[in-house]
């Protein structure tokens, strides 16, 4: 896997020897329906990750004491979604090559497709945590059956475990059929199974768009980022084996405060990775 980048994540060294945890950046832009721009999000994650501290008060542990390692973005090709899409799913194949574990920073979400497949090679059965505001379980959307409005109901087909919907505030009345819908910390960490790996798909979207407004689809409703931490330290204790940061556009919000607030998430996430 080879990476290009100008800025690695707070905390990372560059990929190197073995490192419990590998961060890939995966900046695809091909789907999107109302405005593109997660082609610069995993730059600007990273880059926004140097105006935090190593250290989460959540967790109460620090990046600088766990093993994670930035390889870069992907070499994606604009325009030719299939060649992305297989090169996204070799990376995630290479990073479960053995007993490690991913955090991939996209792009928008039909990242999470190409990710799952490798990950339902790695794993027989893996519990799906979605956050998100969108159901994304259309069969097809605007005659795409690869989309980020898909993404979800092409994971389902794939059988890689039940999903789990943390979030959601919109879909069409056949998507919200047969959900999961999570809506509080207490019944997330009730349902999952402690003896089942857990994927972790984080749509920045969940959160309210007051306080995250630069992602493509902003959705007024969303989740306090004190809201999403509760969620998050509800997966302590489970195998968590992976995860990814999606759909944020950094470009529409100028103030850089998404950008801060994905690189936040990130780091909080990578605690759970890393234990």
């Amino acid at each position: 896997m080879k990476g290009v980048f100008n800025h690695t994540f707070i905390g990372a060294r560059e990929t190197g020897g073995q490192a419990a945890v590998v961060l890939v950046g995966c900046p695809l832009d091909e789907t999107s329906s109302f405005r593109p721009g997660t082609r610069f999000a995993p730059e600007s994650i990273r880059k926004a990750s140097w105006t935090l501290e190593t250290y989460s008060p959540y967790f109460k542990d620090d990046l600088e004491d766990m093993s994670f390692a930035d390889s870069g973005d992907l070499p994606l090709r604009p325009g030719d979604l299939s060649y992305s899409l297989d090169t996204i799913e070799q990376a995630a194949a290479e990073a479960y090559d053995g007993d490690g574990k991913a955090l991939f920073l996209g792009g928008e979400h039909l990242i999470t497709y190409p990710i799952m497949k490798a990950v339902k090679r790695r794993f027989d059965g893996v519990q799906v945590v979605h956050f998100d505001a969108h159901c994304d379980m259309r069969d097809d959307y605007e005659g795409q059956k690869l989309s980020h409005a898909t993404v979800m109901r092409r994971v389902a087909e794939i059988g890689a475990g039940e999903v789990l919907h943390v979030g959601i505030r919109s879909g069409t009345r056949q998507e919200f059929e047969g959900l999961i819908p999570i809506d509080a910390p207490a019944s997330l960490s009730a349902r999952l199974r402690p003896e089942m790996p857990v994927y972790v798909t984080f749509d920045m979207d969940v959160l309210d768009p007051s306080l995250v407004p630069g992602v493509t689809t902003p959705e007024p409703g969303g989740l306090t980022f004190n809201e999403v931490m509760e969620y998050l330290l509800a997966l302590q204790g489970f195998n968590i084996i992976g995860a990814d940061i999606v759909e944020l556009a950094p470009d529409y919000d100028p103030t850089f405060v998404s950008s801060v607030c994905a690189a936040k998430v990130a780091r909080e996430v990578l605690m759970l990775l890393c234990r």
